[in-house]
């Protein structure tokens, strides 16, 4: 290969590199406020309705950033608005730490950054996957995100591992548990800074980064289609988010903080290796296929796990499913980019990831109120059944409709 040739590929790997570096700064925060932020708002007084609410003003407040970027994005660099979400991200980590009344904590949520999935839904989405699509052949680009996926499944693993140093610091410190709650959330605040410094070592402007910049254009109705679909899968999700099932396992079991957090530290690591696997199986047997038949076993165990007698079955349960529930993020991510000409593709992705959190945001207030109101869980049985219902749909809908490498 000559030279100019290494150095048109050097460009590309080195963004993805920058990219995945970012998302394990962020991943890392995400994982340990997604499952602070119930304990955090209960110490406050806030019952299970209330802490609902707060996890579905900041899931619309990223769809609507979302949106923008999918609508007018292409009009600014992907690079500063990347810049500017971070900066969001650093006042959001401040601002909570020291909001303690119900309604503030309601409006930092809906204007900020915070994330109470265990998804990566925010703003930053659209942005780098339009560019990690760039970054490579396209026989590579489901390996390419599955590593990027990956990379912030792992940080949000470690995240939410972290979360057991809290107690021990706690008396360590002679502090209130309070104390390291809000000093957490300015943890995370900093954590956007470091992401701040990766993403300014982006380009300012290549071509690459030109041929983003362009609106949705000739895959408007396929891209609408998808979006839909893709809406349906996350408002199921929304009953399922990590904080509301951190809440249940915590009501339900008496599972405790630390426990809670090795827990979802080692289904993240399994949710992560499973991923790797996702391109291989997409060579195999097709990017709807992989989403499909590995999204059902696992909705299915989530139904299942609303009938565990016990924490372990609860816990068994829980585990099979993060095995399995993850394959399809890079398939999908990957299956979008394909069917879409490359200058629509941040434009699709923001119009895909907006429907996705808008329908997610609609549904953890109500699963906080079910799981208020009802001794039986039924967010489990309701958010699984909707997951079923859409995986059955995208088969029916776009089995046929193949990425240029399975034609």
């Amino acid at each position: 290969m000559s030279d100019d040739g290494i150095a048109m590929q050097h460009g590309p790997m080195r963004n993805a590199r920058l990219l995945m570096t970012a998302k394990a700064f962020r991943g890392f925060g995400d994982g340990f406020t997604g499952l602070l932020l119930p304990v955090y708002l209960t110490s406050l007084g806030l019952d299970a309705f209330r802490v609902g609410i707060v996890a579905t003003a900041a899931m619309l407040g990223s769809a609507g950033l979302t949106l923008a970027v999918g609508l007018a994005g292409h009009r600014v660099s992907a690079r500063r608005l990347l810049l500017l979400s971070c900066a969001l991200m650093l006042l959001t980590g401040l601002a909570f730490s020291q909001a303690h009344a119900f309604w503030p904590l309601v409006i930092v949520a809906f204007v900020g950054t915070l994330n109470p999935s265990s998804g990566d839904v925010s703003v930053f989405v659209p942005l780098e996957q339009a560019m990690m699509a760039h970054a490579g052949p396209d026989a590579e680009r489901t390996s390419r995100f599955a590593a990027y996926n990956v990379v912030g499944t792992v940080a949000v693993a470690l995240g939410a591992l972290s979360i057991g140093l809290i107690d021990p610091l706690a008396r360590a410190l002679a502090r209130p548990r309070g104390d390291l709650l809000e000093a957490a959330f300015a943890l995370y605040g900093l954590l956007g800074v470091a992401a701040f410094l990766v993403y300014r070592l982006l380009p300012h402007d290549t071509a690459q980064a030109a041929e983003i910049r362009t609106g949705l254009g000739p895959s408007k109705r396929r891209v609408f289609q998808l979006a839909a679909l893709f809406s349906l899968d996350s408002f199921g999700g929304g009953f399922l988010v990590q904080s509301l099932l951190a809440l249940w396992l915590f009501h339900r079991f008496g599972l405790s903080l630390g426990a809670a957090g090795a827990f979802f530290f080692w289904t993240g690591l399994l949710t992560a290796g499973s991923q790797f696997a996702a391109g291989r199986i997409a060579r195999r047997f097709g990017l709807i296929n992989t989403m499909v038949f590995t999204h059902i076993p696992a909705n299915l165990c989530v139904v299942a796990a609303a009938f565990a007698p016990s924490l372990p079955v609860a816990l068994g349960l829980l585990i099979v499913r993060a095995a399995l529930s993850s394959m399809d993020v890079p398939a999908r991510v990957s299956y979008v980019m394909a069917v879409v000409t490359p200058p629509e593709r941040a434009a699709a992705a923001g119009i895909t990831n907006v429907p996705r959190s808008l329908a997610a945001a609609m549904s953890p207030a109500l699963a906080g109120l079910l799981f208020s109101a009802a001794v039986f869980p039924w967010p489990l049985l309701i958010g699984g059944s909707l997951k079923i219902a859409y995986d059955l749909l995208l088969l029916a809908q776009f089995q046929k409709v193949k990425p240029p490498e399975e034609i």
